[in-house]
């Protein structure tokens, strides 16, 4: 993909995130004794696009463990590598050995062959997936490496997510969020589509919260410098926010809440996700009872959100405008 295209494909749909000052009150608030685990699986991003939780690495309230067996990719990656981020060559996946098909583009490559026939739908996607080399490749299971735990999993590796997360049911036990990417076009033989991700992540505890972003791409033969490009758009793929299932929070550990309340609000700017870890927390006296007013007051003035009222009313006028 040309940055041109890449940009054109991609829609962000994250909100507003507490940065700085606000996200190292909000941990004081929560009593985060410890930086928020991030595991990241395919840690090579697109170009220009910052990985959702580089605020929390900004503020030092993270530590990142990376995997990235390109060897390019993992070497500019280091480059960056500190006391709190770390970056590994492993293959993560099923633990066995498998041909890596490498394409022209790199962000194509993956364990899995292309489908020629559906990558012919969408233009240019046959050019950018030719294969150009096979190498054979030895994975390995997340479980079987040195990561002990995780409050954030992102897995973006071009349709290898069902077997990661199959490898994985020591560390996931202590995630609370994970940030995946799904595809709603199968660009792979046997490839895996939101079905196979979503099926594992709820029976594991997990539920969709939000889309993280979505990427388009116009059908074929239509150009991208066409005037119908615009409105000739198929969904391709997306990464998905999920996190554990709220209706069970009562069944997490403290410092779960804790964390999971921190990535939350500074990876992903989903307020309402703190705000109920905030309260269950207070309910069972692990905070301060006025912590949840607390964080109320912090999210509302640190975003500016001090005009409206809890209904989306401007404030001053909850009758709907009665007297």
């Amino acid at each position: 993909m040309t940055a041109q295209t890449t940009d054109q494909a991609l829609t962000e749909h994250l909100g507003p995130r507490l940065t700085g000052s606000a996200l190292t009150t909000l941990a004081d608030l929560l009593r985060v004794g410890r930086p928020v685990e991030v595991v990241d699986v395919g840690a090579s991003p697109l170009v220009g696009e910052p990985p959702a939780y580089a605020g929390l690495l900004e503020a030092g309230l993270a530590r990142v463990t990376g995997f990235e067996p390109d060897e390019e990719s993992l070497a500019e990656l280091r480059q960056a590598d500190d006391e709190h981020s770390r970056h590994l060559p492993h293959a993560v996946g099923d633990g066995g050995r498998h041909t890596l098909h490498v394409c022209a583009a790199g962000g194509f490559s993956s364990l899995l062959a292309p489908d020629t026939r559906q990558l012919a739908v969408l233009t240019d996607f046959p050019r950018l997936a030719e294969v150009t080399d096979r190498v054979e490749v030895d994975t390995v299971r997340l479980d079987d490496t040195e990561v002990e735990r995780a409050d954030l999993l992102a897995l973006d590796i071009q349709g290898g997510e069902p077997a990661v997360l199959d490898g994985t049911p020591r560390v996931l036990a202590t995630v609370f969020a994970v940030q995946v990417e799904v595809g709603f076009h199968r660009l792979y033989e046997n490839g895996p589509t939101l079905a196979d991700v979503d099926t594992r992540l709820r029976a594991a505890g997990f539920v969709p919260h939000t889309f993280v972003t979505t990427r388009t791409w116009p059908l074929s033969p239509v150009a991208w410098d066409d005037p119908l490009q615009g409105h000739a758009r198929h969904l391709v793929e997306a990464d998905l926010l999920y996190v554990r299932d709220l209706a069970h929070l009562a069944e997490l550990s403290d410092d779960m809440l804790r964390a999971g309340a921190l990535v939350a609000c500074g990876a992903y700017g989903a307020m309402g996700v703190g705000l109920v870890c905030v309260r269950e927390l207070a309910h069972r006296g692990a905070l301060p009872t006025d912590a949840e007013h607390r964080f109320h007051d912090l999210v509302t003035e640190t975003l500016g959100l001090r005009g409206t009222s809890n209904d989306g009313a401007p404030s001053g006028d909850t009758d709907g405008g009665g007297r």
